[in-house]
């Protein structure tokens, strides 16, 4: 049989692109929708996180059945539940039905992405494997961008029911690439005879999967609050849909660069810490620059950018860091994938928790100029369990 021209591997990570783009679908939307279907602020909050409430919840089981279910039609189950979700929303009009959709598609990304990494490792051969994993980090901040780039202007030129429809017919699309040339593989037996069960227990007992899983719900809370309510914030400052999209775009994309480095700077040295450290610190700098105001008075509109696109290029080395960290502090080598689906809970629940947080702190202060305090107190959360992961690595290899 003749090798495809594409790898298969690449057409994961055009699917957990695909799914990404379903998380981030809505951000673009909100101005629409809030004026469609009357959302309140809040609401729209908590519409941003809801699609997270099935990782949240699952996370964990899914991660560390996954391997017996089936890599390749778990992917493909999650992909169809994602399409389905997406053509049932455009059709929804009232904000309680797309609430309960968008956690059907919260079931359907938790599905698309676990198992992705695990198929890159299986259909990689070694020295395309860290190269190509570095790529899979990226697909949730590719994805953003691209539904930051296209969604103001098609919403403005088509509706945001269209939008919802065209990622469906997109996600469709990416199914069949991985049924047609993503293979097959056999479900791994666990070679030390350990149970899903005690696999979970091990997992939960250990103190590294803990640290690791708690600082992504700190990176992911703040990344998804202020990235997600750029196209709002933007939108009351006046300016066009092609200009927010854009800006967005950029800053989403930003975040691939930090992914990206942190396996260079890892690989050459830098211990674990010093990246954390780095990125929680950016962050705090940058969500105060950009979002805070002394005696009414802020930074320019340049400025602000200035400062979110710093926010999320450097704050992009902490989820690069963490999945390596996720790997080295599992307690076992059979309890990668179940550490890895603790750490995916445990964002989503930062994803789920931070922009209703965000939005209830903005509408209580009547705008955005406070909202730099509860990243701030994030970044600092952030910063102490930086020092508890470094204690532990020390711990493990001693």
């Amino acid at each position: 049989m003749k090798t495809p021209a594409i790898h298969a591997s690449w057409w994961v990570i055009v699917a957990g692109v695909c799914a990404a783009l379903h998380i981030a679908k809505l951000s673009p939307a909100l101005p629409a929708l809030q004026q469609a279907l009357q959302i309140s602020l809040v609401q729209a909050g908590f519409l941003l996180s809801a699609v997270q409430v099935a990782s949240m919840t699952l996370g964990l089981l899914v991660g560390s059945g996954v391997d017996s279910l089936g890599l390749r039609r778990s992917m493909l189950t999650g992909l169809v539940v994602l399409s389905t979700a997406s053509v049932l929303g455009g059709c929804v009009q009232h904000a309680e039905g797309l609430l309960a959709l968008r956690v059907m598609e919260g079931l359907g990304f938790l599905m698309t992405v676990m198992p992705a990494p695990a198929l890159i490792r299986r259909t990689c051969s070694r020295a395309q494997l860290n190269a190509r994993l570095g790529w899979w980090g990226t697909y949730m901040p590719l994805g953003s961008a691209c539904a930051l780039l296209v969604g103001p202007l098609w919403i403005a030129a088509l509706g945001w029911e269209l939008w919802w429809w065209a990622l469906a017919a997109m996600t469709l699309l990416a199914a069949g690439a991985v049924w047609r040339f993503v293979p097959v593989v056999p479900a791994l037996k666990d070679a030390s005879g350990v149970s899903w069960s005690s696999r979970l227990r091990l997992t939960l007992a250990s103190a590294g999967p803990w640290w690791v899983a708690l600082s992504f719900a700190v990176y992911s809370s703040q990344w998804l609050a202020v990235v997600g309510f750029l196209p709002t914030v933007y939108g009351q400052m006046g300016l066009s849909a092609a200009t927010i999209g854009v800006l967005s775009a950029l800053v989403a994309a930003a975040n691939v660069t930090g992914n990206i480095a942190s396996g260079r700077l890892l690989q050459s040295g830098w211990p674990p810490r010093r990246l954390l450290s780095l990125g929680f610190g950016v962050m705090a700098l940058g969500a105060t620059g950009a979002f805070g105001q002394w005696d009414g008075v802020g930074l320019s509109a340049a400025g602000r950018f200035v400062c979110v696109f710093v926010f999320s290029a450097v704050g992009g080395l902490i989820p690069g860091t963490l999945f390596s960290m996720a790997v080295r502090l599992s307690p076992s080598e059979a309890t990668v994938s179940t550490t890895v689906g603790y750490v995916q809970q445990w964002s989503a629940f930062g994803q789920f928790a931070g922009p209703p947080l965000v939005a209830f702190v903005a509408a209580l202060a009547g705008g955005w100029q406070w909202t730099w305090c509860v990243t701030s107190a994030l970044c600092v959360l952030g910063l102490l369990l930086a020092q508890r992961i470094e204690r532990e690595l020390k711990r493990t290899t001693a």
